[in-house]
Formats: C-alpha cells, structure tokens, sequence
C-alpha cells in the first residue's frame, strides 16, 4: 500500500475532505510511490482561514524575529540536505547533483530574505517643506500564494514564500501535483525553525484548487510559474479578481554562436544547458542560432558529446541525466521528435533510439536537430525535453533578428570574445535575461528572475528587491506637527 500524501494546514497534516487522490511516480522506474490528496474549495477555506488568523499575528511579529526564523531556516535546509536532495530524485528524476544545485538556489533566496530588516527600510526626507517631513514605510498586504510547476518542486517554491513571509504575509502554497513531498518537507522545517503554525500552509491539488485561489477573495496576491497557455489564464482570471499577480510562462532560449566563440567550451555549456534535467527547466537552452562558417564543426562536436552523456536513474552518482516526470509527457516529446523529421529537419541524433528509452522508467535520450527553420514547431514550441534544434544564419545581426522574433523572450545567452558583439547583442537582444558565455543566466538571489513577451503575464518579476516590491504595499507619510494658531486654508497644500 502506497502512502498518502496529505495537506499541511494550521501547521500539521490535514487529509482533504475530497476523494480524489494522484499518483506519484518514480520517473526512473515508473512505479506509482505515492498518492496525494487532490484538494478541493473546503480544503483550500481551511487554509485560508488559518493563514487570515495567523497574519494578525504575524504581521506585527518584529522584522528582526522575522529575520532570527529564517537564519534558523537557512540552517535546517542545509542540515536536512541530503533528505531533500533525495526526494527531488526520487519524485522529479533530475540527477542527484542537479537537485543539490537547484536546492541551493533555492536557498540563496533564503540568505537573501535573512537581510529583511535591511531591505524593508523605507525612505526619509527631513524638511521638504517648512516644518514638514516625508517618509515610507513597506507594509505587508495580507495571505498570499503561490502555484508551482513539477521542474523544481524545492527552488521555485522558495523563490515566493520566503520572500513572502519574510515581507510579513502569510502564504499558500500549491506544488506540483507530479512531486509534492518536497513541498511539505519545506514547510516542515520552517515550522522547526520557529514560524508560528499557519504562516505557511501547503494545500495539494491540481486545477480545482487552482481556480479555487483565483477565486477567492482574501487571497490578495497569485504567484505562478509553468507553462504559458497557463500563465496567461491565472494571469487574466487573478487580475479580474483584484489580485496582484506574478505570471511567468514559458521559454524558447537561444545560445547564440558567433565564429569567435571557443568552441570546445561552448560545446560543454550548451550540453549541460540543453540536456541537464532532461530538458525541463524554462531556462534550458533549446535552441542554438550558429553563423555559418563554423556550424559543421559545432554541430559534430554537440553530436558526440551528446551522445555520450550518461542516462539512468538519478540517485546513481555516474549519471548525468534522469527521465522525464511522466510516460504521457515521455510520449509528447517524442511526438515532437517524430514531427521534427516530418517538417524535413535533420535528425543528427536520435533519442527514441537509446538503450534506456524501452527500459523501465520515463526515460528518454538527448535529441539533435541540424537544418532547422523558423516555421517548424520544434523551434516555435517550447517541447521541455532533451530536444535540441541548431539553426544556421550568415551573420551576428541575422541571429538577433531570429531571437527577437520569437514570441517567447525569457532568456538567451551568447557565445563570443568579441566585447563589441556581447555589448551590442545585450543592448539590442528582447529578452528579460542574457548570459554572456554564460549558458544558464539565471540570477542569483539579490537579483531577479523574468522574461520579456510571452514568457511573463504582469509587470512583476520574482524573487529579489522585485519580489520586495511585490509582496509589500508602499505606505507615505507626510508629517508636520503645527501650533494652536494655524487657520483654516481651501487650497492645494503647496510647500515652502
């Protein structure tokens, strides 16, 4: 018998009054581990009115008591490690080194929110006019949430709550349905770090807990990472709904390869950045624009490496990419693979074809296209899967140009010693994120993650002084303290 994986409300687990459960697989053996509750609007009401409760509470808990939780946090997630490394593995199917790095990203967000106090401080302006001051204050709004995809079910979780909290709201947190054990460990451990029950509340779930956030009215801001079809739809429904909202969707990114560029190390970034989790991360380059000239040799060295990366289950050290999340997102990629050759691209490698994809598990070998054009979907389609397309232009402008016309702008990375291309390319290029020899330029924490065009829904980013911004409400204060003689005056205060 499988366990069950419930809800963690009011700071303990909760089972969902609904009868609905999910599997939760083993990507790398296709086994059923788990089943979780799909939550419903009765589960997500506890919730709510938990973490309504525990903000009256918390948002006048003293930022410093804030700041003490986390650096206790911090501590914990480094301590527990090894035990969350292990169940990304297991539920997601990403390598073990790959889960420790994303974890650690993810606690980088962490050492940022410990800086609270300072980064909450407000703006003072002594005598603006005679007698008069004016200062700013950052308040927190009320209960949040937050909605996270299957990719990183510890790293973009902490990309929202911590921040959220830190700000003093209290948050709602829905994982992925496809790896939620992640989720609730996390919440367990903040609670082991002092955080008063209710602050955090995990409620599993797919759309019917979804549309239940969107819906209610004492959720006051909607944080949302996946797919864009997705981003745009909680992006329109949360809007009309009053909420704040952070939408971000999905990606398309580019590694641009000039004739300059070192090809040898360019090869290795585009490999790690094309393949590392079997292609299902929004910052995956999956598309390479190479100039002409040196295409032929670029193109042999991606195929060979490629080729020789090694597949198998991610809690084996030896292995450098796991399986996909599911058989049914298995099957939609290589419907991809297969629409590739029908649209008369070349296929330089074929991962249909690789000993592990008939084994046991969601596993699916790297893919390399050479001859690709613009109209085919395997370029105009985000496939998040280890499918890479390579597409031959004459010069540096020509591979702006196709960057720029994509409809997604997420990120896009180039490969160059030239300081005069790299600066014209990170001026002209219309992306929210570029890296410069730099495969995967994900910011760090002080920073902030978004994209341009399709690949975001709203005008917030997430995570660093955005994420601030974001999670808090600007409060002015203009103050003069006046005498007992001061007279009655109709018009528009002026200072002097």
């Amino acid at each position: 018998m499988t366990s069950i994986i419930h809800h963690w409300i009011n700071g303990e687990l909760q089972p969902s009054t609904a009868e609905r459960y999910g599997d939760v697989f083993n990507p790398a053996t296709g086994e059923v581990s788990a089943s979780v509750s799909m939550g419903n609007s009765d589960d997500l009401n506890k919730a709510v009115e938990s973490a309504s409760k525990a903000f009256e509470t918390w948002s006048q808990t003293s930022v410093t008591k804030r700041a003490q939780i986390f650096f206790k946090y911090k501590e914990l997630l480094e301590t527990n490690r090894e035990e969350l490394i292990e169940l990304i593995t297991k539920e997601h199917g990403k390598v073990a080194s790959d889960a420790a790095g994303s974890l650690q990203r993810g606690i980088e967000v962490v050492d940022f929110v410990c800086g609270i106090p300072h980064l909450l401080k407000g703006e003072f302006s002594e005598q603006v006019g005679t007698g008069i001051d004016c200062y700013s204050t950052r308040q927190p709004i009320g209960v949040c949430s937050g909605v996270t995809p299957f990719n990183f079910p510890a790293m973009v979780p902490m990309w929202m709550f911590p921040i959220a909290i830190a700000c003093g709201n209290t948050f709602i947190l829905k994982p992925s349905e496809k790896d939620p054990s992640c989720a609730m460990k996390l919440a367990e451990l903040l609670q082991e770090a002092g955080l008063p029950k209710g602050v955090l509340n995990v409620v599993n779930g797919d759309k019917e807990v979804v549309d239940a956030i969107l819906d209610h009215p004492s959720i006051k801001t909607f944080s949302f990472v996946g797919s864009t079809p997705v981003a745009q739809y909680v992006h329109e429904k949360a809007s009309a709904n009053g909420k704040r909202v952070q939408a971000l969707g999905g990606a398309k990114n580019h590694a641009i390869v000039l004739e300059d560029a070192s090809l040898e190390q360019t090869t290795n970034a585009i490999i790690g950045a094309a393949y590392g989790s079997a292609g299902e991360r929004c910052m995956a380059i999956s598309v390479v624009v190479v100039v002409e000239g040196v295409a032929d040799e670029l193109c042999k060295l991606l195929s060979e490496k490629a080729s020789a990366l090694k597949i198998g289950p991610g809690n084996e050290a030896e292995n450098e990419m796991g399986p996909l999340i599911t058989n049914d997102h298995k099957n939609k990629v290589i419907d991809y693979i297969q629409q590739g050759i029908d649209s008369g691209a070349k296929i330089l490698l074929d991962g249909r074809e690789h000993e592990m994809t008939n084994k046991p598990g969601f596993f699916l070998g790297p893919t390399l296209f050479d001859g690709v054009s613009p109209e085919m979907s395997i370029y105009k389609e985000e496939i998040f899967g280890p499918v890479l397309v390579v597409l031959r232009v004459k010069d540096f402008n020509a591979a702006i140009r196709l960057a720029n016309e994509h409809q997604f702008g997420n990120g896009v990375a180039i490969f160059t010693n030239q300081g005069s291309k790299a600066r014209e390319f990170v001026h002209s290029v219309e992306v929210g994120m570029v890296g410069i020899n730099v495969a995967i330029p994900v910011p760090l924490s002080f920073y902030t993650f978004g994209g341009w065009k399709d690949s975001i829904f709203g005008s917030s980013n997430i995570y660093g002084m955005d994420g601030i911004r974001f999670f808090t409400r600007t409060k002015t204060v203009t103050a003069r303290w006046v005498d007992d003689d001061e007279t009655i005056n109709l018009s528009m205060p002026t200072v002097e």
